[in-house]
């Protein structure tokens, strides 16, 4: 107990409306004016509370002060056709695509910009200079990159022009024929190909017969309102960046191969075997009851292929999606579910059977739990392939590697589909702001994992888990900020920082900040707003303001633009009897610069207990110390506890007791 504090007391109790100046007179506190050494006043810095309003950009007419799209919001689109071919022997894939590039911007373009990004396998890359060899998004010394045979614009006239372009690692500038105008379109024809790495830094790749194809071609790099043409260079931790648009597929393969693709078959006569086709019939009919669609015994006879020799194009089509990417074996095992108008499939090899025979059944729980909670899956299929990639994401398909129990299978597989809401659907830029799509998909993931499996945890459960994994980062002075661009992430940190800590910053703002009906209720308004549009964190910061009713400038700052720390205190404690009644005045102190809301539970000499729970804004004025007073009639007390049941972050709990001598 403070001497200085006893005083405060008796001035709170006898008048708590004692001007603020008389207050620190007379407890000797009224600091000296801040002269300097030559006797300047040096006052006049700028407000740097936390409590500060963000200094964001005014809205405008693209992008609206209240985190709607603006009246002319535009995006740029993009249309596919690709064809590509698959050479086992040389384990290459050769292409060719034909893209119809549609200005919607208010610009005058005279050159585009592609992400040609196998190019990060090529001797001398900047993946190559960045990441060691054998780590994670390493290139593993494989020589390779794309090779460019062919580019053309096509005039309406049918002319073909080819075009100059210059390579600068993984990104490709190409200088169009004529200028293009807003409004208008333009046809390229490409041809390429390249040689298929075996680790394509967890991304894609293959192993064995089997091929997990992404990255595979030349694709427009995104020119938006905010940076203009978006040319990050693809490394490895910071993921992709692209525009929408309808893709038409054709994929050559083995006769015997089985291939799973974005989008929908168009051709199943010419792929598939009529028993094949009249299970997939029947897959709608059986609902959430799982049919299998090619099975292992089917395989090993050849009765799983219409024909044994040669090869076989399969084809797919698939609208308003960023990306097309396709896996294939000779080995898969196809599984099927249907849901709501969604297939789901899971294809596997036999040695993944052990887990992976609830993987269509995996899919489908995931689409069904975030459509609804969250918003409508859009597309007509979800498809999850076993195979060498660990765990990547991709419209309509996700890659996961085999997994020694089915919950540690379904986390991953829950966690890649999560993604086709962020940044799929709602189409962030990951090569910016990763937090923006890993961590609200962290986030999202919790729900699913607490229904699939409640005896692994509740979404109190597994929040709170991950709650003290950000707590002994912060305790070690480990974390990071959440909005640093990912390449510049130390790769040891990316999975605390950008995903489980914006998780539990999310589940901050929901649980203690907002509650759940507003948060729930701003969460799905940005989906819905911002589906199959391009939104950066300020159009996310402000339309969580504009549907909950609150400003969160101190919040967003805290914990995704700062970096600060997070410890409460029960500092001081007096107390005052006055007949039967118990008078007790606490001062809570803040040793961090972050502030939460503050949770403080009386415990009193005959065992009960009260909770007293206060909005983080109580901080707003002082972000030091916040004084209370408390009457309690025929009572003791005893103990006071900050945060008793752990909801908030603290770095030292020691702190957060006080106990009556």
């Amino acid at each position: 107990m403070k001497n200085g504090f006893s005083r405060l007391l008796a001035l709170l109790l006898a008048a708590s409306a004692t001007p603020y100046l008389s207050l620190l007179a007379q407890q000797n506190q009224l600091p000296p004016r801040p002269l300097n050494a030559k006797g300047i006043d040096t006052t006049g810095v700028g407000d740097t509370s936390l409590f500060a309003p963000l200094n964001l950009p005014p809205g405008n007419e693209f992008r609206s002060g209240s985190g709607l799209p603006g009246p002319r919001y535009w995006q740029q689109r993009v249309d596919y056709e690709l064809h590509g071919t698959l050479d086992t022997t040389q384990k290459s894939v050769r292409g060719s695509e034909t893209i119809h590039y549609t200005n919607n911007s208010p610009d005058t373009l005279k050159f585009l910009w592609f992400q040609v990004e196998q190019n990060a396998f090529k001797n001398g890359s900047l993946n190559s200079y960045v990441f060691p060899a054998n780590s994670r998004f390493g290139a593993r010394n494989f020589e390779g990159g794309d090779v460019i045979d062919r580019l053309d614009e096509v005039s309406g006239a049918g002319k073909h022009t080819a075009l100059k372009s210059r390579v600068e690692g993984t990104v490709m500038k190409v200088d169009l024929a004529s200028p293009l105008p807003p409004g208008k379109t333009t046809v390229l024809n490409i041809d390429w190909h390249f040689l298929v790495p075996e680790h394509g830094a967890d991304r894609m790749g293959r192993d064995g017969a089997l091929y997990e194809i992404a990255q595979w071609y030349p694709r427009l790099c995104v020119y938006d309102d905010i940076r203009g043409w978006n040319t990050e260079p693809y490394l490895g931790q910071g993921e992709f960046y692209l525009e929408y648009g309808n893709f038409d597929v054709y994929v050559t393969v083995p006769a015997g191969y089985i291939v799973a693709a974005t989008g929908m078959l168009q051709n199943e006569t010419q792929v598939l075997t009529p028993t094949e086709i009249a299970r997939l019939k029947t897959t709608q009919k059986n609902g959430t009851t799982q049919t299998n669609i090619v099975s292992e015994a089917e395989l090993r006879s050849g009765a799983a292929r219409p024909t044994k020799s040669g090869t076989l194009t399969w084809h797919f089509k698939a609208n308003d999606v960023r990306d097309a990417v396709w896996a294939a074996s000779p080995d898969y095992i196809w599984d099927a579910e249907y849901w709501n108008g969604h297939y789901a499939f899971g294809y596997y090899r036999q040695s993944s059977a052990g887990t992976w025979h609830e993987s269509a059944d995996m899919a489908r729980t995931s689409i069904q739990e975030y459509t609804e909670r969250w918003y409508p899956y859009p597309w007509p299929q979800i498809s999850v392939t076993e195979g060498p990639i660990s765990g990547m994401e991709y419209p309509m398909l996700a890659m996961e590697a085999p997994a020694n129990d089915k919950y540690e299978l379904y986390n991953v597989i829950t966690h890649e589909i999560g993604h086709q809401w962020f940044p799929m659907t709602v189409g962030s830029n990951e090569r910016m702001h990763m937090w923006q799509d890993e961590g609200f998909n962290t986030f999202i993931n919790y729900f699913s994992e607490a229904r699939r499996y409640p005896e692994k945890g509740t979404y109190d459960q597994r929040i709170a888990s991950d709650r003290r994994q950000v707590e002994a980062y912060m305790q070690h002075d480990a974390d990071q900020p959440l909005d640093v661009q990912p390449d510049r992430i130390n790769p040891q940190l990316l999975g605390e920082n950008a995903y489980v800590k914006t998780a539990v910053s999310l589940g901050q703002l929901r649980d203690e900040i907002l509650g759940a009906p507003a948060f729930d209720d701003a969460f799905r308004t940005y989906t819905a707003r911002w589906a199959f549009k391009h939104p950066t964190p300020v159009d996310f910061y402000r339309t969580m303001e504009d549907v909950s009713g609150k400003r969160l400038d101190w919040y967003f700052r805290e914990f995704f633009i700062e970096n600060p720390h997070f410890d409460q205190a029960v500092d001081s404690v007096v107390t005052q009897q006055r007949g039967d009644s118990e008078y007790v005045a606490v001062r809570y102190m803040n040793r961090a610069r972050g502030v939460l809301p503050i949770h403080a539970r009386f415990t009193f000499s005959d065992g009960s207990t009260q909770n007293y729970d206060y909005p983080a804004e109580v901080w707003s004025t002082n972000t030091t110390y916040y004084i209370r007073q408390y009457a309690f009639a025929g009572k003791k007390l005893a103990k006071i506890e900050l945060d008793p049941d752990m909801k908030g972050l603290d770095v030292d709990r020691a702190n957060n007791t006080w106990t009556a001598k």
